[in-house]
């Protein structure tokens, strides 16, 4: 027997939810489809859980700071338990929150896996479910490259399973999920190492961030090994070994993550039965009104291959709701989207690189930038130093992007990111009055430029 829907999602995380959610709220009977807990890896294994052992680790670097100011306090250690039993309690609230809410705003979530049978047909066990819109929410899942020993090693999905703190760690990868578990791990007390094939950590990002990171992680005593490409794990006679291709060998690791990306989750979909569209790396191409190539089939969120950040695919599901019932035609935007790293400094930015600028702009590019050590270790030695650029284009000197390393950053961009997608120039940050003392009164006080390094080849 057949069980009708106006929407289903098929996928339980930030996309799914935010599509279901809304389609309900305008007086439509919606289901979820998903077999894990509601809230899809953000919650579950993701942003949430990651945030809380962010926090952890800023605490713990806060108590060794503490000394500088006259405080006497001793770090008597870690109970990586306590921590663990703690940010696990607090997923499991948001999770019962999320199967009360779908309940309260009347939506079915039905615990099973989707199989399209046709375009507007799916199977779960034994049951059909028919839909006259269906959403794909599926999400990504991390990659684990297929090379010899490559199971000895644990993803990002793995990390949040340890019940014991790591000695030695190997983390392989060098984007954000890389410089995220890497850097909460060396402050928690970790030894640590990151490996990566390219020069650089978070290599897209503005190279002020990856130079001053970098900068940063090896006074942390983060071990970088760049360039490595890795062949093999193995056993070793002191734990597990990273072979690279070119015949290196890094020894002795209890703890080996793969940081190395993320593949979309479409498998066991049964795509082409419906006839969609799906490229070999596992993305569901969609125009811009979210719509794959058949009619009333839609995609979002991480499977579409646009920016993997969860306020992306909330937004994205809203707004497609919003085109199906109550006859808005906007399109979601993907420009100037604000995105932070939770690195140790955090990172946060905006816009173009100086590379991309100068791609579009040329010699019309202008760069305003500052470094500086916060005022939070003006009493320590040293610390992690903030370092901030603007970039800017035109004789108007209109903002086209903003990059942010240090104290507080992943705070303060979320307001500039309002004035920046408002149209503002350099200007209007100008005539703005600082707020002293902070950090974030430098973007408003910039005073010393350049021209963009327009000679640059590369574009990130």
């Amino acid at each position: 027997m057949n069980k009708h829907y106006d929407l289903i999602a098929i996928g339980g995380g930030s996309g799914g939810l935010a599509v279901a959610e809304r389609a309900a709220q305008f007086g439509r009977r919606v289901a979820v489809i998903d077999p894990q807990p509601l809230g899809g890896t953000c919650v579950n294994a993701g942003c949430v859980p990651k945030k809380v052992m962010w926090h952890a680790a800023q605490a713990r670097e806060g108590l060794h700071q503490a000394g500088a100011f006259g405080i006497r306090v001793q770090d008597q250690g870690l109970d990586w338990a306590q921590l663990v039993t703690g940010r696990d309690a607090y997923i499991d609230a948001i999770r019962d929150y999320w199967a009360g809410y779908a309940q309260d705003q009347r939506i079915d979530w039905i615990r099973g896996e989707a199989r399209f049978i046709d375009a507007h047909t799916l199977r779960i066990g034994d049951e059909h479910y028919r839909g006259e819109h269906i959403v794909i929410a599926t999400g990504g899942r991390p990659i684990v490259p297929p090379v010899p020993g490559a199971e000895l090693g644990i993803t990002s999905d793995g990390f949040f399973e340890l019940t014991r703190q790591p000695r030695r760690v190997a983390v392989i990868g060098g984007g954000y999920i890389g410089v995220e578990l890497s850097g909460v791990l060396r402050a928690l007390g970790s030894e640590v190492s990151i490996i990566a094939l390219e020069d650089r950590v978070l290599e897209v990002f503005d190279p002020m961030i990856s130079d001053t990171l970098m900068e940063t992680m090896q006074q942390q005593g983060i071990a970088l090994h760049m360039g490595f490409k890795v062949s093999e794990l193995a056993r070793g006679e002191n734990g597990i070994d990273v072979v690279s291709a070119g015949d290196g060998r890094l020894t002795g690791f209890d703890t080996v993550i793969w940081a190395v990306g993320r593949r979309p989750n479409t498998e066991g979909l049964a795509l082409e039965r419906a006839g969609i569209r799906q490229a070999r790396s596992g993305i569901i191409p969609v125009d811009a009104f979210d719509a794959t190539n058949v009619p009333g089939v839609y995609a979002i969120g991480d499977v579409t291959g646009r920016m993997p950040l969860t306020p992306v695919a909330i937004r994205a599901g809203r707004q497609l709701a919003a085109r199906l019932y109550a006859g808005e035609t906007a399109p979601m935007n993907y420009a100037n989207i604000p995105t932070v790293v939770f690195a140790h400094p955090p990172v946060g930015t905006l816009g173009l690189t100086e590379p991309a600028a100068c791609a579009e702009y040329g010699d019309a590019v202008r760069v305003y930038e500052t470094r500086f050590t916060p005022m939070r270790h003006a009493l320590g030695n040293g610390g992690a130093p903030t370092a901030m650029k603007l970039i800017c284009a035109g004789p108007e000197e209109r903002i086209v992007g903003c990059h942010l390393i240090g104290d507080g950053v992943d705070e303060m961009l979320q307001g500039f990111a309002v004035a920046i997608n408002m149209g503002a120039t350099k200007a209007d940050f100008d005539r703005t009055v600082a707020i002293h003392p902070t950090s974030a009164e430098e973007l408003v006080t910039l005073k010393q430029s350049r021209p963009g390094g327009c000679v640059l080849a590369d574009v990130a």
